[in-house]
């Protein structure tokens, strides 16, 4: 038998999923995260699925690991102390930055402008030269270059980051000035921009560099230390890390483009989102993750994520490709606060996180949280994770009641409904920044509801939204952990071309895509994946001659047989996504600006599990009636085990559905229906 093992790190457990390949079987655990040392919660979640599973530790062939370490880095500014390099007259690239200001008018007057990952007095020029054609305009002067670095050597400083202008054209000074730092800096990591990002815009080549040395120390300790730990425990898998961009890069190629990982955990459950999708015969889905911090939201087409062209963490946004991923501060452990001047209810983004947690609990926390508003509503049952947490049900009421007497509610009930209501509206306007503001209908496309809270608020999400069916997975607490574990190598090249479409012939934009491609795919082939196994893909930043932007266009393998017609499509293509983004569209010349490739390798093959077929009715898995409070109602749901659910099965709403890693909440008038792969197909009755 072979098993696969996947790990993903959240904020307040840590998930781990074992699967056996060949009949599909999986083991999963949850275990308290271990923020000080996150491979102490990885060590103990992996002992925990092993032991369940009864297989020895060295029969793991893989650990395919979704981390947040880079993530943290940079929300906790706790990175390296980062020394740059720039082109004489550059050295205030980082503080210039660009105008753009979130906020509005507002941003002007209160926004506090984040401070560069490296400071000023860290940033030192050297003579050099490059135009943007790639012509030397003036000689690298080596002298200086040591001279330079010798300044910084004196500073302390923990990585080093070089971003010479126009490097995107030739990054022959770059490399020189990186050798003469292993020489002068001996021990400190090197990032170069044209490695990390060899394409044009010098703020954003420069940002993502220093990024990148920024995060790499913290992430070389953790990754080496992690693999060396499994190692000695028995593991003998290989440890992979998942990429932003829902690819999976060996540990040391992982540990060389850490910037690449800055949303590795929310990718594993976009991933592992599809996998679920496919198997309920749905290609165009939204999921929904909502974890104990915060809720993750994502769109994909066709099975395919939609790929974002940069990554934002907190206030950093760097240039690196990232599935499409956004963010909102709204979790289970969100804390609900009343403030004093307005007397309005506001719901996070202050997480009581994994310690102390919500009141509920009973590990000390006494601020109301989402998690203790729904204790009191009775959409929780008294134990969470297979009976090894036990809820308690008056420290809840009592956290909540501090909402309800600021408010001068007359219920703890009325107030707990209340901090649903908002939480979820806040939810929502994650879902419609995918959507929406995208220009899709949300109408459209199923919606995927995992993590150990998402279930509970999922119905609730696809009556806001109008997508349905919502599908629950099985284990959807642990679904971030199965994406890892079902996910492929990948790697990109890019590179900058800058050239009008008359300029440019079919056969040199399919001679760029091949040669990106070879690039790409030598270095899988280096991480232990063959040619044969390799599937190439291609993206262009593509605008009308004389915008200030691109736009990504996909560009089908197949057009490449035929480079007289590659160009012609390619416009038709750019025209289509303009007209749909801004409705409308220019009649001059298009331009090519950025070209891409991306090679995979093949997905694992996981046996899909079928359940039995049942007979519609869910009897047999019911085991309880609870009272909850919906819409100011007090009613009776019946509670199911969801493992004694059979395929087929109806459980019509009010009712709670229970597992180890999460709760599903099936409100009045909506119905799921347990599909044979074993999710939840919730959908309202008609009539």
């Amino acid at each position: 038998m072979t098993y696969r093992l996947g790990v993903d790190v959240g904020g307040t457990f840590t998930d781990v999923l074992l699967v056996e390949e060949t009949t599909g079987g999986t083991w999963r655990a949850k275990t308290p995260s271990t923020p000080a040392d996150q491979s102490v919660g990885v060590r103990n979640g992996i002992a925990k699925v092993c032991a369940d599973a009864g297989i020895a530790l060295s029969e793991v062939a893989q650990v395919l690991h979704g981390t947040t370490v880079a993530t943290n880095a940079i929300l906790e500014g706790k990175g390296a102390r980062v020394g740059l390099v720039t082109t004489r007259g550059f050295r205030q690239v980082l503080q210039i930055a660009r105008s753009y200001v979130p906020g509005g008018l507002a941003g002007w007057i209160i926004w506090p402008k984040p401070e560069p990952l490296a400071a000023l007095e860290n940033t030192v020029e050297v003579d050099e030269r490059i135009a943007s054609d790639g012509a030397v305009i003036r000689e690298l002067d080596e002298a200086d270059v040591r001279a330079q670095l010798e300044k910084l050597r004196g500073r302390g400083i923990q990585a080093l980051a070089v971003s010479l202008i126009n490097s995107f054209a030739d990054s022959a000074h770059e490399r020189r000035v990186g050798e003469i730092a292993a020489e002068v800096l001996p021990g400190v990591p090197v990032s170069l921009s044209s490695d990390v990002l060899p394409e044009l815009r010098e703020y954003e080549r420069t940002v993502t560099t220093v990024a990148n040395g920024y995060v790499q120390p913290q992430v070389k300790k953790y990754v080496e230390t992690l693999a060396g730990e499994l190692a000695a425990s028995g593991v003998a898998g290989e440890l992979a890390i998942l990429r932003s961009d829902g690819g999976l890069s060996a540990a040391d190629a992982a540990v060389a483009a850490p910037v690449t990982m800055l949303l590795s955990g929310p990718a594993g459950g976009v991933t592992g989102a599809v996998w679920v999708a496919e198997q309920c015969g749905h290609r165009d889905l939204i999921t929904f993750d909502m974890g104990g911090t915060s809720t993750d939201v994502a769109l994909v087409q066709d099975l395919n994520p939609r790929i974002g062209r940069e990554t934002q963490v907190g206030d950093l946004t760097v240039r690196a490709s990232s599935v499409d991923v956004r963010t909102v501060g709204a979790g289970g452990g969100s804390i609900a606060h009343v403030p004093e001047l307005t007397k309005a209810l506001r719901v996070g983004p202050q997480s009581a996180g994994a310690d102390p947690g919500p009141a509920a609990y009973g590990k000390g926390g006494t601020e109301p949280t989402v998690t203790d508003a729904n204790v009191v509503l009775g959409y929780l049952p008294a134990q969470l994770a297979g009976g090894e947490i036990t809820l308690d049900v008056e420290a809840a009421r009592t956290a909540v009641g501090k909402v309800a007497d600021a408010m001068g509610l007359p219920s703890v009930e009325a107030a707990a409904a209340g901090i649903i209501d908002i939480v979820n509206e806040n939810m929502l306007g994650g879902l419609r920044l995918v959507s929406v503001q995208q220009g899709f209908d949300p109408r459209d496309f199923a919606l995927v509801a995992f993590g150990g809270a998402g279930p509970l608020h999922a119905n609730a999400l696809g009556k806001l939204t109008g997508a349905w069916p919502v599908i629950v997975p099985p284990s959807p607490g642990v679904l971030c952990a199965l994406g890892d574990a079902t996910t492929s190598l990948r790697d990109v090249s890019a590179r900058t071309v800058l050239r009008r479409f008359a300029d440019l012939t079919g056969a040199e934009l399919v001679q760029i895509l091949r040669e990106l491609g070879d690039e790409a795919g030598g270095r899988l082939v280096d991480q232990g994946l063959d040619r044969a196994d390799q599937t190439l893909g291609f993206q262009v930043d593509v605008r009308y001659h004389g915008q200030g932007f691109e736009i990504p266009v996909e560009v089908d393998p197949a057009s490449l047989d035929t480079p007289d017609t590659a160009l012609e499509l390619l416009a038709k293509h750019f025209d289509t996504e303009h007209d749909r983004l801004f409705s409308f569209l220019l009649g001059v010349d298009h331009e090519l600006v950025n070209a891409r490739a991306t090679v995979t390798g093949p997905r694992p093959s996981v046996a899909p599990v079928t359940l039995p077929e049942g007979t519609g009715d869910p009897t047999a898995a019911l085991v309880d009636t609870h009272p909850i409070h919906v819409s100011g109602k007090q009613l009776d749901a019946k509670v199911y085990d969801r493992a004694k659910l059979l395929a087929g099965d109806v459980v019509a709403g009010p009712a709670i559905v229970t597992e180890m890693d999460s709760t599903t909440l099936v409100l009045p008038d909506h119905a799921a229906t347990v599909h044979a792969s074993g999710s939840l197909l919730i959908t309202p009755l008609e009539g």
